[in-house]
């Protein structure tokens, strides 16, 4: 198994070298070693990246992540998060659909205005309808006194 300094891992990873120290503070990443004043890190350190990256992008906090790394099958509550997690993902992914699906059609519509295309102002019509907004819009809050 070839060793890794802290430079190569940054490199691969995209990473700064203090973004490794500061995960390895959090007890996310652990050096192999060292090769003089240097860290080394397992080829290994790059998959556990991916994975903090991919955490990280989808809304995790870093003591969440650290928690996944530990976490065992009686963890209910971790488990738990990770499903309300999931759901969100799915809503997210839902939303980002419909807005790509919009600029597609936008992208080759020739209405003028743009955002007086019918099947434009649908997309966002359905949209506001499932988030609630249809009503906010259409039914102003009063100012309280």
């Amino acid at each position: 198994m070839a060793l890794l300094d802290i430079a190569e891992v940054a490199e691969r990873s995209g990473l700064a070298p203090s973004a490794l120290r500061f995960y390895e503070k959090r007890g996310l990443l652990a050096p192999a070693g060292r090769n003089g004043l240097r860290r080394t890190y397992g080829p290994e350190a790059l998959d556990r990246l991916r994975f903090i990256a991919c955490a990280r992008g989808a809304g995790f906090t870093i003591a969440e992540i650290a928690r996944f790394l530990v976490a065992t099958p009686d963890d209910t509550e971790l488990r738990a998060r990770m499903a309300v997690k999931a759901r969100e993902l799915e809503e997210d992914i839902a939303r980002l659909t419909r807005m790509r699906d919009s600029l597609l059609h936008a992208a080759t519509c020739g209405h003028e205005p743009l955002v007086e295309c019918p099947d434009f102002k649908r997309s966002f019509e359905n949209r506001a309808e499932r988030s609630g907004v249809a009503e906010a819009v259409a039914e102003p809050a009063q100012p309280t006194r």
